[in-house]
């Protein structure tokens, strides 16, 4: 006789919660239905399953069973001797309504829908009728199993909205592609629920879902700081001294923008609302601050180092005289 802790898989001093939460799990993992490369090994774990619930669940059964082990039963607690759904040498009964305990029935029902249906043939025990809590409590069937996956999205689509092709597998082997749709602003960690473009269900329900998570690419010239945008635009040494213009690209289109006079390496400009969509309703857009680095020619002509040798002396930076090593 098998050692029904072990068949349950818990210890001696399991609570009645531990038991019941035992039970649930391992109902749906010996069900016949859902091994058809070994039905007949899982009907054998799931009548060993049963039994060894039948007993641990009630106090007086467990108390004993662990004072006298399998020989309690000849003293009138063991489980009933009626048939069940597996025939009529069935060793145990199901617990179908009332009492202490996991009710057969309403895993069933979560397993194989609302009716209760018996899923061994016909339609009388203790899987239908009127009795079975699954149709009572309206149970669906178990819905298939979600699938995650990566989703890397071009940083213009992340910053603006868009689609993008996904080609995914499903636990099962099979692929399947198709179009996602990515709201703008989404950043890279975000999630992204396709509901019923998971695995289909085995029994029948609703397919799982398809849970994604977003990897934003980077971009070649921008990078990006919450809803904030940040571009580095070069300009050479006449522009930072005396100012002018640059056109700087923007996700609305192209913007014209001065250069202060005396601009230096690390001037910055802010444009305001031209930087990352808002993610949520009532939010303002982000700002794109633009950053001047000031390009110094490699190679100089002869009249611009005359120019330059004719500026004003210039004292030293302030900064230079307090480095040290």
């Amino acid at each position: 006789m098998a050692d029904y802790y072990k068949v349950m898989g818990v210890s001696k001093t399991a609570s009645q919660d531990e038991i019941d939460k035992a039970y649930r799990n391992l109902a749906r993992k010996y069900h016949p239905d859902l091994n058809p490369d070994d039905p007949e090994g899982a009907k054998k774990k799931f009548q060993e399953l049963q039994e060894a619930y039948d007993t641990l669940k009630d106090p007086e059964k467990r108390k004993l069973y662990n004072q006298l082990g399998a020989g309690y039963k000849q003293y009138g607690g063991g489980p009933g001797t009626g048939a069940g759904p597996f025939g009529s040498g069935s060793s145990y009964t199901w617990s179908s309504s009332g009492g202490a305990g996991i009710d057969i029935n309403e895993i069933l029902g979560q397993m194989f829908g609302s009716h209760g249906a018996n899923p061994f043939g016909d339609s009388a025990g203790p899987f239908a009728g009127h009795g079975s809590r699954s149709q009572h409590r309206g149970h669906s069937a178990m819905p298939g199993q979600n699938v995650t996956s990566t989703i890397s999205v071009p940083f213009k689509i992340a910053a603006l909205g868009g689609t993008v092709p996904l080609t995914y597998q499903m636990p099962s082997g099979r692929r399947e592609t198709l179009d996602v749709k990515i709201p703008p602003g989404i950043d890279s960690g975000k999630k992204i629920r396709l509901r019923g473009k998971g695995e289909e269900s085995p029994m029948g329900g609703m397919a799982g879902d398809l849970i994604l998570e977003v990897r934003v690419e980077p971009h070649q010239f921008f990078t990006r700081e919450g809803k904030n945008l940040y571009i580095h635009i070069p300009i050479t040494l006449k522009e930072a001294v005396l100012g002018g213009k640059v056109d700087i690209p923007t996700p609305v289109g192209t913007v014209t923008i001065t250069i202060p006079t005396g601009s230096t390496t690390g001037t910055k400009l802010r444009i305001k609302e031209h930087g990352i969509a808002a993610v949520k309703k009532g939010e303002k857009k982000g700002d794109l601050f633009v950053v001047f680095d000031v390009k110094l020619p490699h190679e100089w002509c002869e009249k611009d180092v005359k120019l330059i040798d004719q500026l004003s002396p210039e004292p030293e930076p302030p900064e230079r005289k307090s480095i040290q090593f």
